[in-house]
């Protein structure tokens, strides 16, 4: 089976990733598949403020995830909405899991993704960004977390879905991974999946995470490698 845009049940698209993209941050990063696009930055450890927010045995992470208004085909009505605090607290709790958060006690990190462009996927691409930004900001992390979609679309079991997809699938969903922990710190679904569906799709998300960590570190071990 073809899908919508030729690929096939376990093909991903296209993914670009880039470092450094946003200068006044301590890390960013970019993330794209296909045509879905984030920009994460991080800064910090830095103060909390206000201090009654602190937690005095360990750090606290923010995420702020947001849409640009022209991110979509029909124009987004700019700031935060429902479905954006959703996704920043649904992102910061795969996050965290990843970041030694007891090295910084009574100070903040601050994680921002921005979605330039929105064809599906777009949390866990935020995900993927973020991931890259925190180690780029020199975030003491046990991990990098690794993120995809897998779906049902057409009866079939399908990986990274694009906005048709998203829309018009059977059941999509979202997965994040520590991959050498392997550890799951994200599973949100929406549809319906037999047992033995989930089994499967679950083994096309890690693999795919493999994938992407790949790229990961091949991207990270660039940008240091004048470093050595």
């Amino acid at each position: 089976m073809k899908r919508i845009d030729g690929r096939s049940e376990e093909e991903m698209r296209e993914i670009e990733m880039k470092l450094d993209v946003v200068k006044r941050a301590n890390g960013s990063a970019s993330v794209r598949f296909g045509n879905t696009e984030a920009i994460a930055s991080v800064y910090g450890p830095k103060g909390v403020f206000p201090k009654f927010l602190q937690e005095d045995h360990k750090s606290v992470l923010k995420v702020r995830y947001n849409m640009a208004p022209f991110s979509v085909d029909d124009r987004k009505a700019p700031g935060h909405d429902r479905r954006s605090t959703e996704l920043s607290k649904v992102i910061r709790l795969a996050i965290e899991p990843a970041i030694f958060l007891e090295d910084f006690p009574r100070a903040g990190i601050y994680g921002f993704i921005e979605m330039l462009q929105s064809d599906g996927s777009t949390r866990v691409t935020g995900i993927n960004a973020l991931s890259m930004a925190l180690a780029t900001a020199g975030i003491p992390m046990r991990d990098l977390i690794t993120a995809c979609s897998v779906g049902k679309v057409d009866d079939k079991l399908v990986v990274d879905l694009n906005g048709e997809e998203d829309c018009n699938g059977q059941a999509d969903l979202a997965f994040a991974m520590l991959p050498n922990k392997n550890l799951v710190t994200l599973l949100q679904m929406d549809g319906i999946l037999t047992k033995e569906e989930i089994v499967k799709i679950l083994g096309y998300a890690r693999n795919s995470c493999k994938k992407i960590f790949e790229l990961q570190k091949q991207t990270l071990k660039e940008r240091y490698k004048g470093e050595e």
